[in-house]
């Protein structure tokens, strides 16, 4: 077993080679953390490295290399890391990416890639560290949800999808694991300066002859208005480490502007009402 003093808490972290994750890290480090910092492919660690060493926190993070849509893989690495330091406290699950497009221009196949890594791999992962957070009767899980884990876009379907089925695992496993010790919570951001939506609707391809060219572009132009104001996500990687630190987590924390009203607002208004009002908001751009 590595020599991590008892009074060092472990996180293992999904998905930081950028964004949330990368954030995360670092910051974790910085709160005292061992810090197990994952990614699929380890030849994009070099920006991690480097937020790290400005960080002073190299030697707190750990880069492990994990696709979490391989199954065996995810089972010996959180093995591996429990034998190592003897527990995991805190896992964050943020692996992900967004899937754009309009549904029947979608491949099945693309709904069936976006719940490999934003939901079965969450499972996996989550799976992979239960039995000893239940053994120790201690342990935080930390979904990274979405807006779009509690409201629905137009274009954005297979993303969508999978945030409200990480949603409804999340409370279902909260109820489970609570009799243990064990805290499962979700943290719901809105918009922020990070990398999943230029790799998500920014790769999409808008077809000259598509019946949806003309909403595509709509959303397009919407998405990409929102990407230029939207804040550094320093607010949710906040958030986290305050789920951390608390010993009596709520489920859910929706975090910046305008979410939690979007959240009342859809389930208080007539759904006319809101069908409308994000209709006009998307297509007419009002």
């Amino acid at each position: 077993m590595d020599q991590t003093s008892d009074k060092q808490p472990v996180a293992f972290v999904t998905g930081a080679s950028s964004g949330f994750g990368l954030l995360t890290s670092v910051v974790l480090a910085g709160e005292g953390y061992r810090v197990l910092a994952s990614m699929r492919n380890l030849n994009n660690k070099g920006r991690l490295e480097a937020v790290a060493k400005e960080a002073g926190v190299t030697d707190r993070i750990e880069i492990v290399q994990l696709d979490v849509t391989d199954f065996s893989a995810v089972e010996t690495v959180i093995q591996d890391v429990i034998r190592r330091y003897g527990r995991i406290d805190l896992l964050v699950n943020n692996a992900g990416y967004a899937a754009g497009g309009f549904t029947e221009e979608l491949a099945v196949e693309e709904w069936g890639r976006q719940f490999e890594t934003n939901f079965f791999g969450l499972v996996a992962v989550t799976k992979a560290v239960l039995p000893s957070m239940r053994e120790r009767r201690s342990g935080k899980i930390v979904n990274i949800s979405s807006i779009s884990g509690r409201i629905g876009f137009p274009s954005m379907g297979p993303y969508v999808a999978s945030k409200f089925a990480v949603e409804g695992f999340s409370e279902s496993l909260r109820l489970e694991m609570l009799p243990y010790g064990v805290h499962v919570v979700l943290i719901e951001p809105g918009s922020y300066k990070t990398d999943i939506w230029s790799k998500g609707l920014g790769a999409v391809t808008i077809h000259p002859n598509s019946p949806y060219a003309k909403e595509m572009k709509a959303i397009l132009k919407y998405v990409n208005q929102v990407a230029d104001t939207a804040p550094a996500p320093d607010e949710v990687i906040r958030q986290i480490v305050q789920v951390a630190k608390s010993p009596y987590p709520k489920l859910r924390y929706p975090v910046g502007k305008g979410v939690k009203l979007g959240i009342v607002l859809k389930h208080v208004l007539p759904w006319k009402w809101w069908e409308r009002m994000m209709t006009k908001r998307l297509w007419e751009g009002k």
